[in-house]
């Protein structure tokens, strides 16, 4: 008779806000146990290891130099997703890293390039790839259904955010603490899911507010410009100050033009390309006929539970990962660039130079006036990050 194979040991580095949600899902699922937990407040740390049975540890380094676990979900503050998971993969665990994988694009490299054993798993907690709406909408890209793409279009200004809430942490909305504001914590699902579905835009240009709707030193509000290989174009707009907020996808396409708003997939598709017909009518204010495709979508998939589900999965089985953590530098390369476009005054041609950004960044850290008290490199800095 087969033995069953013992389940995943999984240790959760930073326990608070989402780690929260993960330790839930951990528990509902088949093949996985929390085998140990880590974080800097010893009062979160007790209240974890007590509610999963398991030990804590306040280092992360202590806990990677045990046996104790297989793998480690990383969800702290940004920063310390890549000293963390740098350390991680040098003691041999598989890694699930929460977005973004890293602050800025030079991190993120030097975090993918410790992923040089590839029998250990490298993921991301991308739990937007999940949502039917948006792979529906990238089967429609894939297959050509949409034609060429012409424009794309993201309003996502449904994250508000009170002052209350930028002074829930210390390290929260400093450019020490956290790196960046609304791009870099509420936004890299969306643009994870702008590079997942459209691909990298060779030009970027961005207009962002600094503390233009909070008492913050980062960004709270951008409006930027994309420009695709292919002549596409693009506009990404997000802000945490907007009330009440939006979140709207348009995708125009030669053949159609998709909406993705209020829980609801709508397609247009021209009758005749929008190319062929303005090279054919004789007609001088003509335009296609259209026909409304009614595509139902009910829920947004399995979201967080999912991924960690499909991270278990792979070190068990070796399916394929959801979201690879070396995709996760995309997102961030993309928000950078909206940034430094802007704290520039120029566009940004693509591929970003990661050290000039790095440099700004920590250009920005130098001349901070803020008081708050940040630690940005440490094992220490490991108290939970959520959006």
């Amino acid at each position: 008779m087969n033995k069953k194979p013992p389940p995943v040991r999984l240790a959760v580095i930073g326990v608070g806000g989402m780690a929260q949600v993960h330790m839930k899902h951990a528990a509902e699922l088949d093949h996985v146990e929390v085998s140990a937990v880590c974080d800097t407040s010893r009062q979160a740390l007790s209240e974890a290891a007590k509610q999963h049975g398991c030990p804590g540890f306040e280092n992360h380094k202590d806990l990677l130099a045990t046996d104790i676990c297989d793998a480690v979900l990383i969800a702290t503050p940004h920063y310390a997703h890549t000293t963390i998971g740098i350390d991680a993969l040098n003691t041999g665990k598989h890694v699930l890293v929460e977005k973004p994988i890293s602050v800025h694009k030079a991190d993120c490299q030097k975090l993918i390039a410790a992923h040089t054993d590839k029998n250990l798993v490298f993921a991301a907690m991308f739990n937007q790839r999940t949502d039917p709406y948006f792979t529906k909408l990238k089967q429609m890209i894939n297959t050509g259904e949409l034609g060429r793409l012409i424009r794309v279009s993201w309003i996502i200004t449904n994250w508000f955010r009170t002052d209350a809430y930028y002074a829930g942490g210390g390290w929260r909305a400093t450019w020490k603490g956290e790196g960046g504001g609304v791009l870099l914590n509420q936004c890299p699902h969306q643009l994870d899911l702008m590079q997942w579905l459209f691909g990298m835009p060779t030009r970027v240009a961005g207009f962002c507010g600094i503390g233009k709707r909070h008492d913050i030193e980062v960004e709270d509000q951008v409006t930027a410009y994309l420009e695709y290989e292919n002549g596409a174009t693009g506009t990404f707009i997000t802000s945490t100050g907007e009330a009440p907020g939006t979140n709207r996808l348009e995708v125009a396409g030669e053949r159609g033009r998709v909406v993705i708003e209020d829980d609801k997939f709508t397609f247009t598709r021209n009758d005749i390309p929008a190319d062929e017909f303005l090279r054919t009518s004789k007609e001088p204010f003509g335009k296609p006929s259209v026909s409304n495709v009614d595509i139902p979508i009910t829920g947004h998939g399995g979201q967080h539970k999912q991924v960690l589900e499909n991270f278990i999965d792979a070190i068990r089985t070796d399916a394929d990962l959801i979201a690879p953590a070396d995709e996760g530098i995309r997102s961030v390369e993309l928000g950078n660039a909206m940034l430094y476009a802007s704290l520039t005054g120029k566009p940004v041609d693509m591929p970003l130079d990661g050290e000039a950004y790095e440099r700004k960044l920590q250009q920005l850290i130098a001349e901070s006036t803020r008081e708050k008290k940040t630690d940005t490199a440490g094992p220490r800095d490991i108290s939970n990050s959520f959006a």
